[in-house]
């Protein structure tokens, strides 16, 4: 809480939103590109992209940045931090070698889900998924499974916020549409999204539980379209994830 306008530095509240103009779909960008996303004139943007190379934080070419892995350190700091990475890792390993699928955890942050831990066993999607990594909540498994927890007004809200351009020839544009896949997640207690977010990538989620039984995660299993019969992978893996949910709705707190 600001008590004074002098407690607020500008120029460091900038730097971080240039930051967070890099993706996994905006990799590299050029100052331009960086003044239009974040509505900085260019010479700002400027100056906060040469600081971020300066500081190494960011490579430049001549024309494109890109962040380097030391800006790993300001979110990596923070996720070590918390004890939900460290509680559900060993459990997402065990899940991962049981079923021989990739499982992970993740939180809702606005309109995104952030990856708090995971165990691969294959990789099954183009691009890396890592703690930190984030996705679009509403074409996701744990992302429709986290919207579905909080009331439907705003879970509403997020939706309209979202960016629903469509990922793949099967991602759901229409927000009403998506509200009542939600309401279908509230209803049944776990979501399947079919190749949504990537051709090829199906998954299943669960809500995780503290010991209150708040939902404060979401856990999921990821498999190629092409291993088996979409209509089998509820059969075949949401008793696996309610034995891990049960789990550590005992220990997590």
């Amino acid at each position: 809480m600001l008590n004074k306008p002098t407690d607020f530095i500008a120029s460091f509240a900038k730097g971080l939103r240039v930051i967070e103009c890099f993706g996994a779909e905006t990799p590299r960008l050029s100052i331009a590109e960086v003044a239009q996303a974040t509505g900085f004139d260019r010479a700002t943007a400027r100056r906060c992209l040469l600081t971020l190379h300066a500081e190494g934080y960011a490579d430049y070419d001549g024309k494109f940045f890109t962040l380097t892995p030391k800006v790993l350190r300001l979110g990596m700091g923070a996720l070590a931090s918390l004890p939900l990475p460290q509680v559900v890792q060993p459990w997402l390993d065990q899940l991962t070698d049981r079923i021989g699928q990739s499982c992970s955890v993740s939180i809702l942050d606005g309109t995104e889900i952030v990856y708090l831990a995971r165990a691969a066993q294959r990789r099954v999607m183009s691009i890396g998924l890592m703690p930190g990594s984030r996705l679009p909540a509403h074409c996701t498994s744990m992302g429709r499974v986290l919207l579905a927890a909080l009331p439907e007004d705003e879970a509403r809200a997020r939706i309209a916020a979202s960016d629903l351009t469509p990922r793949t020839s099967f991602s759901l544009t229409d927000p009403e549409e998506i509200m009542a896949r939600i309401t279908q997640v509230r209803r049944d207690g776990f979501a399947v999204i079919d190749q949504e977010v990537e051709i090829g990538l199906r998954s299943l989620a669960v809500p995780l539980y503290d010991t209150y039984g708040r939902i404060i995660a979401a856990l999921n299993t990821g498999l190629a379209a092409s291993a088996e019969p979409a209509g089998t992978l509820v059969e075949t893996y949401l008793p696996e994830l309610h034995r891990v949910q049960a789990g550590l709705r005992r220990v997590l707190r």
